[in-house]
């Protein structure tokens, strides 16, 4: 089905900082809007083929003639104003056409061959690399996401423009999202936010990723949008002649010292201190860098210079001062940041760079490729392209779709650790990596012979934490494996995937090696003589059970995923009886309240397809009603059912044999207890508002416990144990307690 994203009724309120993007044109005709923007185009481009550019037009509107937005404008109106995104970064014919013609073969009878004949290879690269597996009959959406997304990421590997024409798509469906359902707004704001703002950061795109995350936001969470946007607002109106004083000052100084510059306030963007406010669990008064500005000077040495400057007018705020010009980050952003100490006590970043590290701090890999007409993408080295080719030989082997999601959002995340080794390069790894996380990106035989690790001079544990500037060096011993231990505090994917491929292997033989031993011992009990069994007889079986081969088999057996009895049965048909179909198929299957591992009497979940596996709910994460659930068989104890949003499913799942689809019961009516953590102001009177919630819900309270937190002066922290029936009710009540002024963060531990 063709997607419509939505025209909203008008522009949608961002902060005057966050309006940076001019929009596409407004017009009644497509044909003047399309005039426009090839006038805009040739303002700044004279030298291109207009023509491949009016014919891409002629095709795309020909094709969406008969569809139409639910605003009920032409759908042509999509791939124009994606089409005017890519001119304002001044992109190349090329990725103009492809801005036309990016839903043609997703959405209408067009073909690729049929957009490689008419617009040339390189087009019709682009145009398949930006098209999602739509047509294609995959299991379930995550499944056809997960595809999507790696589809797209080898297209990047050969062509980055790919990935710039999927931004400036997906940028226009967030500016047109207003008249879309809740969920599918969502659906869409979260999927920016986790994936494709990640990747404008990493590709350098700061001012498309800094609209991408606040656009997401605003739909993600409508009233925390509403909240910040109001205190930067207020803040912004009553700091605005101090902060104007205040850029005077730093051009008159600047330019005493006769250092030429441009000198502009700045204010935080409101996902940025959303998630400052957030993770740091502090008032908005707290953050440093709300208000600044920004030096834009000519040259290395007067970033430098006009560093001094500033430390010499105003007292800078100790631990705030990060030098990304010697070291940049990974997207090659360069820039000096420092917090000062402003006039009347308030704090104010300042940012100090050169006209080419703004440009490519702004633009990213947009920038680099203006620079380099008539080539593909960036060199081989480049390592704002680097990552991805790393990232992409990594996840070749990540099958699962939860896995392959779950890994490329961790690898996403902006790098923050500078280490060093021994002999001084440069490793650059996610906040709070460990040793083993370092020794893995050094080289893999490294990560599986790693015995410990010296931090500074000093042994360390192989979960120590590493910050930036620390010089590490890991110890080695030929013959080691890694351990399980390892997955359930190494932070890359690199290293996952490999702890996972050694363990995978050894568990894999122990299993097929149990397998056997299974079979045999039942075969002897029931009186079967396994010698007369053939190989192909085997195979068929191990067919009839979704196995490829017979060792896939013998390893399901191992694990217990099924019974020796139902193989032999059908491996002897007329010897053995198949095992008789429980009385109630229907109902849940769960252990006796004696062999059960936990001690909750939840008969809530039963496995799909199966009645003869016992199951229970993991207590790291205890899943409620409502939530995805996934289920681990572990052997001698049935299936351990998580939520699939536990911290401890990703180590768990390194052997696919183990997953087993479970579903919530229908009928059962249990409650679920639920621990909650409510960071708040340190104010009379919170705790009885937040227990009105939950007395206005009939929800039982188990304990409740109030302290102020130590880790700040005027704030406080409530936990408490809840009981709630199912995942709605939780949601609820929790919405509920973030309307109430002064609640900071709730989090649910698991």
């Amino acid at each position: 089905m063709a997607k419509q994203p939505v025209e909203s009724p008008g522009p949608i309120p961002l902060p005057p900082h966050a309006a940076d993007a001019a929009p596409a044109p407004v017009s009644t005709s497509l044909d003047e809007t399309y005039q426009r923007l090839e006038d805009f185009v040739r303002s700044r481009r004279p030298a291109d083929d207009f023509e491949a550019l009016r014919r891409a037009f002629e095709f795309a509107r020909e094709r969406h003639s008969k569809q139409t937005r639910v605003s009920g404008e032409p759908y042509m109106a999509h791939p124009l104003a994606v089409a005017w995104i890519l001119a304002e970064m001044q992109m190349d014919m090329v990725c103009l056409q492809t801005g036309l013609l990016h839903d043609t073969v997703e959405d209408t009878t067009a073909t690729v061959d049929e957009i490689r004949k008419l617009f040339g290879e390189d087009v019709a690269r682009c145009v398949n690399g930006v098209t999602k597996l739509s047509k294609i009959n995959l299991h379930n959406r995550e499944e056809r996401q997960a595809e999507s997304v790696r589809k797209m990421l080898l297209a990047m590997v050969e062509d980055i423009r790919v990935i710039i024409v999927k931004l400036a798509d997906r940028l226009h469906n967030l500016r047109t999202l207003q008249s879309l359902s809740r969920e599918r707004q969502e659906r869409i704001a979260a999927e920016t936010i986790e994936l494709y703002a990640p990747i404008a950061h990493r590709l350098g795109m700061g001012k498309l990723r800094g609209e991408l995350e606040d656009l997401g936001f605003r739909y993600l969470d409508p009233q925390a949008w509403n909240e910040v946007t109001a205190e930067i607002e207020s803040r912004r109106q009553a700091s605005e002649h101090g902060l104007e004083e205040i850029r005077v000052t730093v051009e008159e100084k600047l330019a005493e010292e006769h250092i030429p510059a441009k000198v502009y306030a700045r204010v935080k963007r409101p996902w940025s201190v959303h998630q400052k406010l957030r993770k740091q669990r502090i008032s908005i008064d707290q953050v440093y860098d709300l208000l600044g500005v920004r030096i834009i000077t000519d040259s290395v040495k007067n970033c430098y210079a006009a560093l001094g400057v500033i430390h010499n007018e105003w007292h800078p705020i100790p631990g705030r001062i990060k030098d990304f010009i010697a070291i940049p980050r990974p997207n090659l952003y360069q820039s000096l940041h420092t917090s000062v100490m402003g006039p009347g006590g308030v704090a104010f970043e300042v940012q100090i760079r050169t006209e080419e590290m703004h440009r490519v701090a702004e633009e990213g890999i947009a920038a680099h490729w203006k620079y380099k007409e008539g080539k593909r993408g960036p060199a081989e080295d480049d390592q704002r392209i680097a990552w991805l080719r790393q990232l992409v030989e990594w996840q070749r082997e990540v099958r699962d779709p939860a896995d392959f999601m779950s890994n490329l959002k961790v690898d996403l995340y902006p790098e923050e650790v500078y280490c060093f080794t021994p002999m001084g390069r440069v490793v650059v790894l996610p906040r709070d990596a460990t040793p083993v996380d370092f020794a893995y990106s050094i080289h893999t035989h490294v990560g599986h012979t790693c015995t410990g690790a010296k931090v500074n001079g000093r042994m360390v544990p192989l979960k120590h934490g590493l910050r930036n500037g620390d010089i590490v060096e890991i110890l080695t011993q030929n013959g080691s494996q890694p351990s399980r231990d390892w997955l359930s505090f190494v932070k890359t994917a690199r290293a996952r995937n490999k702890i996972r491929h050694v363990i995978n292997a050894t568990e894999r033989e122990k299993a097929i090696e149990l397998g056997q031993k299974v079979l045999e011992r039942e075969a002897r009990r029931l009186g079967v003589a396994m010698s007369r069994v053939t190989r192909q007889q085997m195979e068929a079986v191990a067919g009839e059970y979704g196995c490829s081969k017979i060792e896939d088999l013998q390893a399901a057996l191992g694990w217990g995923k099924f019974s020796a009895r139902q193989v032999l049965s059908k491996l002897a048909p007329n010897e053995v009886a198949p095992e008789a179909p429980p009385e109630t198929p229907a109902a849940p299957t769960v252990a006796p309240e004696r062999e059960r591992p936990g001690s909750e009497k939840d008969y809530v979940i039963q496995v799909k397809g199966m009645n003869d596996l016992l199951t229970y709910r993991a207590k790291c994460c205890n899943a409620i009603r409502g939530e995805p659930i996934v289920g681990y068989i572990t052997r001698g104890k049935g299936v351990a059912v998580h939520s699939k949003n536990c911290p401890n499913v990703q180590n768990l799942m390194y052997e696919a044999e183990r997953k087993i689809d479970v579903e919530w019961a229908r009928g059962a009516r249990d409650s679920f207890q639920v621990r909650l953590v409510v960071h708040t102001d340190d104010r009379a009177g919170m705790l009885n508002q937040l227990t009105q919630i939950l007395f206005s819900e009939d929800i039982n309270i188990r304990s409740v416990e109030a302290h102020a937190d130590e880790k700040s002066f005027d704030s406080a922290v409530v936990e408490m144990t809840v009981e709630v029936r199912d995942k709605k009710q939780l949601e609820r009540i929790v919405t509920a307690m973030r309307r109430v002024s002064g609640v900071r963060d709730i989090e649910r531990v698991h």
